[in-house]
C-alpha cells in the first residue's frame, strides 16, 4: 500500500513536452521538403529529357520534319516557316491568297508542329536552316523566296547565309532584328523559362495557362484559334526552350540586319505596329540591309499574319512574284 510518504514519478516539464513537439514537426516539415524537393527534380528531369515522333513526311537525319503544300506544283515556291511555338497552322489564312500563284510550302520546324521532337540537339538556328534546306532539297525545289515569322525569320536568314543559291529573296515577319528590341513573353512566358518552376508548369499547363502567353497577339477582341493553343501543348519542354536559347544565341552573336547585308538578297520587313513582343521601332534597323522594304502594319501585333490576313497577304505575293527565280529553259536561253 502507497503511504504519503511514498515519492510519486515526477510528472514531464511543460518545456520539455513543448520542446519535443517542436522537434518532431521540424522532422516532419525536413521530410516533407525534401519529398518535395525530390518530386520536383523527378519532375524536372522527365519533362526536360520528354521526346516525341511527331508526323514526319520528310525523312532527315536526326530527326524528320512535316512538310505541307498547296497551290500549283509547277509554280515558283514560296517557303513559309513559323516561329517559336508554331507549326504550319499558324499561316493557313494567308495560303489560300498566296497559292494563288506560288506553290506554297509550309514547314514545321524540328520540334514543332508534326515533325519530330528529338531530346537531344538540332535546335541551333544554323542547324534548322540547314534542315529546312535539306527538306526543300529532297522536294525538289532549286530556288525559292523565303519567309519567316519572328523565329522563323532567323531559321530564313540562316538558310540564306548557307544557301544562296537556293533563296531569291526573304520576307520577315515580326522578326526581331536584335536582342534589345525585346519587350516581354508575357508574365507566363517568364515564369516558363524559370528553372524547376518552369518544367512544374510546364507539366501541369492547362489551356488557359497557354491562352496567357498573350504578348503574341495585339488585336483587341482577337480569340486565340484553338488549334494554335493545340499547337503549344503538344511541344516538349526541351523544344520549346531549346529553340528559344538557339534563338537568342543568334542574335547575340550577330544582329539580322548586319547578316543580312551582306547576302545581296532582296528584302520585305512586315511588322506589327502594336507588335508586344519586339518593339516595332526596330524594324527601322532593317533599312541598313542595300534595298529592304520595311512595311508597318497599323492595329497590328505580333502576328500580322493571323491578326490582319488580308494586309498581310496583299504584301507577300506581288514581292514574291518580283523576285522569283525565272524558270530553267528560260534562264538557259
Amino acid at each position: 500500500m502507497m503511504t504519503s510518504q511514498q515519492v510519486r514519478p515526477l510528472a514531464r516539464p511543460a518545456a520539455g513536452r513543448r520542446a519535443g513537439g517542436r522537434g518532431r514537426r521540424r522532422r516532419v516539415v525536413a521530410a516533407v521538403l525534401l519529398v518535395a524537393a525530390v518530386l520536383l527534380l523527378v519532375n524536372t528531369l522527365v519533362v526536360a529529357g520528354q521526346e516525341a515522333v511527331g508526323e514526319p513526311n520528310v525523312p532527315l537525319d536526326g530527326g524528320g520534319l512535316y512538310v505541307r503544300q498547296d497551290g500549283p506544283a509547277g509554280a515558283p515556291a514560296l517557303v513559309l516557316i513559323h516561329g517559336l511555338a508554331g507549326s504550319t497552322r499558324w499561316w493557313d489564312r494567308v495560303v489560300p491568297e498566296l497559292a494563288r500563284t506560288h506553290r506554297v510550302i509550309r514547314i514545321d520546324l524540328l520540334g514543332h508542329g508534326r515533325s519530330a521532337e528529338p531530346a537531344g540537339g538540332g535546335y541551333t538556328v544554323a542547324e534548322q536552316g540547314r534542315r529546312v534546306g535539306a527538306a526543300l532539297d529532297r522536294l525538289g525545289v532549286r530556288h525559292a523566296v523565303v519567309a519567316g515569322h519572328s523565329t522563323g525569320g532567323s531559321v530564313a536568314t540562316a538558310l540564306a547565309e548557307q544557301r544562296g543559291d537556293l533563296v531569291a529573296a526573304l520576307a520577315l515577319v515580326d522578326s526581331g532584328p536584335r536582342l534589345d528590341a525585346f519587350v516581354s513573353d508575357g508574365f507566363v512566358g517568364r515564369l516558363l523559362f524559370v528553372p524547376v518552376v518552369g518544367q512544374l508548369l510546364w507539366r501541369f499547363r492547362t489551356d488557359g495557362l497557354l491562352r496567357g502567353l498573350e504578348s503574341a497577339f495585339s488585336r483587341p477582341g482577337f480569340r486565340i484559334p484553338p488549334e494554335l493553343v493545340e499547337d503549344v501543348r503538344g511541344l516538349t519542354y526541351h523544344s520549346l526552350t531549346a529553340t528559344s536559347d538557339a534563338a537568342d544565341a543568334y542574335l547575340r552573336q550577330r544582329t539580322l540586319p548586319d547578316r543580312l547585308a551582306g547576302l545581296g538578297k532582296p528584302l520585305l520587313v512586315i511588322f506589327g505596329q502594336d507588335d508586344r513582343r519586339w518593339r516595332s521601332a526596330s524594324a527601322a534597323g532593317y533599312r541598313t540591309v542595300p534595298g529592304a522594304t520595311v512595311e508597318l502594319l497599323p492595329g497590328a501585333g505580333h502576328s500580322p499574319m493571323l491578326e490582319d490576313p488580308a494586309r498581310t497577304a496583299a504584301s507577300l505575293p506581288a514581292f514574291a512574284t518580283a523576285h522569283d527565280a525565272p524558270p530553267p529553259d528560260a534562264a538557259a536561253g
